[in-house]
């Protein structure tokens, strides 16, 4: 399943073959695999704003998740049960994360940001039995904990002591035997359960089985030059929730034997991200575009920080030619970015060391997987010719289906083609250019404009910090394209700057896709993954 060193693009892609062993359990390969051969090896390292770093051995994750399985199977959980994790970055989560796996049930990642509504949701319709968080995900259960019949232990990290009716973590892990025998699990068994972003409509539940870890693996290496490499070291500002956090870093990335760096949840804070990067020799980060549009508040970042970055990785939204061109210019490297989603990830990649690398394009096919845009039948459509975003089964990175949806699984597909809902165009070197959400696409004037490219050229303008686009119903041209922006500091709303950032757009792209609209705002509504939530802006455009 590994990339060989060396080879050319069109010679990975040619000769590149699965080797998935009928046995794979994703705790076994991530944890007691380099605690036989490699016990002292790092596998995780936590930056500490303070400067108390702290850090983790393979040897020591293998038998702490060990006795931590033992002490889940102890409390009557049994594999195939669903396990809540409600955790920021920390050497718990992972030690939970390999437990859960080596035990043979299915681990549920949930996102601390989530209010009490979002996370009763996802914990009913997941019939989770268990959950572990920590005192502020605590609070967060308070007031649905008696509208979760399923849910049986809720397991808190640190300091329980004044809590009732509760596990400790930390008392469960020393209590138990620190060596477990790993479930039987094949690459088909189940293992994780991730609710998509909800940016179109309700979140629904994807499955995975362990085959999902194997299947990232090469398009990993490729995004980061065929990692690992002497001295790589990983960090994300990525919840681990969020499949970009989880797959696109920590599972691969532990896997392969690459250190990972985690830090202390906050509001994304640029000149924070360089300082974790700098004090943590980080080599590798997986930056998802909105990240990277704020790190350009930082002016010559490698003059005010000691960065020795090798790779950079992106993905999420489209990156855009700007934010692809200032990365070149300030940060000294080319952005490989890759695409993918929580049903089928990491299938395009970017690999700028191969010569695959192209502004505004989201990359090529990974070796392994078959990409195309097609139309709503699955027939592949020509180059240049707009479509959805496909993927051919079987794939290994592909979801075993919706969690108790049938119907929803079998619409996601047309023929062999999990159909994305992405809108994208192909041209004849198989570069795929995004579009967007096929919901996200306005219709102006005959016209069908993706609004990822106007929200790039809109954060070009140095006044923009971050904007988002949608159509805005119109009696006459069906829609007219509205641009919501957040200003950069030092500069104040008005109808001149307006005017200006309208001007910035009809003479950069043209004459149909400039917003006739720009309304100011203090912030735009995000995903817990960084995608902006169109949905509810389409809503108050429509609204006004």
């Amino acid at each position: 399943m590994k990339l060989p060193a060396g080879s050319s693009y069109e010679d990975l892609a040619r000769d590149f073959a699965w080797e998935v062993p009928p046995r794979f359990n994703m705790g076994e390969v991530v944890s007691d695999a380099w605690a036989a051969s490699h016990p002292g090896r790092i596998c995780l390292q936590h930056f500490s704003p303070e400067g108390n770093h702290q850090a983790l051995t393979y040897g020591e994750l293998s038998a702490r998740s060990a006795a931590f399985a033992n002490a889940l199977v102890a409390l009557g959980l049994k594999p195939g049960d669903r396990i809540g994790l409600l955790l920021p970055q920390s050497f718990e989560t992972v030690v939970a994360h390999v437990a859960i796996y080596k035990m043979g049930a299915i681990a549920l990642p949930l996102a601390l940001l989530f209010g009490a509504e979002a996370l009763e949701y996802r914990l009913k319709a997941s019939g989770a039995s268990a959950i572990v968080t920590n005192a502020f995900g605590l609070t967060r259960l308070a007031d649905i904990g008696g509208k979760l019949p399923d849910l049986k232990h809720v397991i808190v990290t640190g300091d329980v002591s004044a809590s009732e009716g509760v596990l400790s973590f930390d008392t469960l892990v020393s209590g138990h035997p620190r060596r477990f025998d790993v479930a039987e699990t094949g690459p088909d068994d189940p293992a994780l359960m991730i609710f998509t972003s909800g940016t179109t409509g309700p979140p629904k539940a994807a499955l995975h089985g362990h085959r999902v870890l194997a299947g990232h693996i090469p398009g990993f290496q490729l995004a980061h030059e065929f990692a690992p490499r002497e001295g790589d070291r990983i960090w994300t500002p990525s919840d681990w929730a969020w499949a970009g956090g989880l797959l696109n870093v920590l599972m691969p990335a532990l896997m392969l034997g690459i250190p990972v760096v985690s830090s202390p949840a906050q509001k994304f804070d640029a000149d924070m991200a360089f300082r974790i990067m700098a004090e943590m020799d980080v080599r590798n980060a997986f930056i998802p575009p909105t990240a990277l549009r704020l790190l350009k508040s930082v002016e010559k970042p490698l003059e005010k920080y000691d960065l020795r970055l090798r790779t950079v990785a992106s993905a999420g939204e489209a990156l855009g030619r700007e934010t692809y061109d200032w990365a070149r210019s300030a940060l000294g490297l080319t952005v490989n970015e890759f695409y993918g989603q929580t049903e089928c990830n990491f299938v395009l990649s970017s690999a700028a060391h191969l010569g695959v690398s192209r502004g505004g394009a989201i990359g090529r096919a990974v070796p392994g997987h078959r990409v195309a845009v097609v139309d709503d039948r699955g027939d592949e459509l020509p180059p240049g010719k707009m479509g959805q975003i496909a993927i051919r089964r079987p794939d290994p990175v592909m979801f075993l289906g919706y969690w108790n949806d049938e119907a929803a699984t079998a619409g996601k597909f047309a023929g062999d083609w999990l159909l994305t809902g992405d809108l994208g165009r192909q041209d004849r070197d198989g570069y795929v250019e995004f579009i967007g959400r096929d919901d996200d696409v306005i219709t102006s004037s005959g016209y069908r404009i993706g609004p990822s490219e106007i929200e790039d050229c809109l954060t070009g303008h140095p006044a923009v910090r971050l904007a988002a686009v949608v159509g805005k119903p119109d009696p006459v041209r069906t829609e007219i394209v509205k641009a919501y922006v957040v200003l950069a500091p030092g500069h104040s709303p008005g109808e001149a700057l307006a005017a200006d950032i309208r001007e910035w757009v009809k003479t950069r792209l043209s004459m149909h896709e400039y917003p006739r609209e720009v309304a100011f705002v203090d912030d735009i509504p995000l995903t817990t993954s960084g995608k902006v939530i169109r949905r509810l802006l389409r809503e108050r455009a429509a609204a006004e």
